[in-house]
């Protein structure tokens, strides 16, 4: 299983930007995957989950009003759109997927919020 993102970059506070992350090696409509973050110095949090048909998409509380995750199953493809972004949304942006128990990572995308 290979998961690459895409996307991260450096963005106005207010801005937006929309993450990829592209799966191969896995019947990706048969999994749900996540988006997490990690920003400097700070613990690995859960951004964003949704189910293997993208019926059931949930964004963290703390960012459900701006961050919203998506699938496309034809393209074996992630996103997660953000907007609204603020400083302390700078962080490492991975997507993740649990295949028969094991969990998958991608090496991450940096998004950088600054002015």
């Amino acid at each position: 299983v290979q998961l690459v993102e895409s996307g991260g970059g450096l963005v106005q506070p207010g801005g937006s930007l929309r993450l990829s992350c592209a799966a191969s090696g896995v019947t990706f409509s048969s999994y749900g995957m996540s988006w997490y973050r990690q920003a400097p110095g700070k613990e690995r949090e859960l951004v964003a989950v949704i189910s293997s048909d993208g019926s059931s998409p949930h964004s963290a509380d703390s960012m459900k009003s701006r961050f919203t995750i998506s699938r496309d199953n034809t393209k074996n493809t992630v996103y997660l759109q953000m907007n609204s972004l603020k400083p302390e949304d700078t962080a490492e942006y991975y997507c993740n997927s649990v295949v028969v128990g094991i969990g998958y990572w991608g090496q991450g995308t940096r998004v950088t919020v600054s002015s």
